[in-house]
């Protein structure tokens, strides 16, 4: 199984601002809580250092995390993307049929999904159910509330 990640070139840029806010902003203020417990002297007995120790601990796991996924991420290359199906990047205008909603959702990579701003991960059911459909297909998906049918009204990028 591939650990590659495919980022698009926002999700990219804010991977790369997140990992420099935590190098430059967060390390140099842990390391001065450190140091400023540390200045309080027996360190067996310092809760405030064992908590600044411990938040270090945690900030450079997460730091290795991201930085492991901007070394293995790849960045979706758009202009080699098929128009004419949903995939990764595509904003789908669906309507369930059933009570004639429609909504409009941009398949994006699991780690930029916000459903909030109508971006909705590839590894999510609805977005399963929807990738490699055209325009005019239906689709019908298993959510965890039973089976909806929808139809895909528009593929756009």
């Amino acid at each position: 199984m591939s650990d590659t990640k495919y980022f698009t070139k926002e999700g990219l840029l804010k991977l790369r601002a997140e990992i420099e806010q935590l190098t430059m902003v967060e390390r140099p203020k842990i390391s001065q809580q450190i140091s400023e417990a540390r200045d309080k002297g027996d360190l067996s007995e310092n809760a405030e250092y064992d908590a600044a120790k411990e938040a270090q601990g945690m900030l450079e796991l997460k730091i290795s995390k991201l930085q492991g996924l901007l070394r293995t991420g790849r960045l979706i290359d758009e202009s080699k993307m098929d128009d004419s199906k949903a995939y990764i990047l595509s904003t789908v205008t669906i309507k369930n049929t059933k009570n004639n909603t429609t909504m409009k959702y941009m398949l994006v990579p699991e780690e930029e999904a916000n459903f909030k701003d109508g971006k909705l991960s590839v590894e999510s059911p609805i977005a399963k159910g929807l990738l490699g459909k055209e325009v005019g297909d239906t689709a019908e998906i298993t959510v965890p509330a039973g089976t909806l049918t929808f139809e895909i009204i528009d593929i756009s990028r």
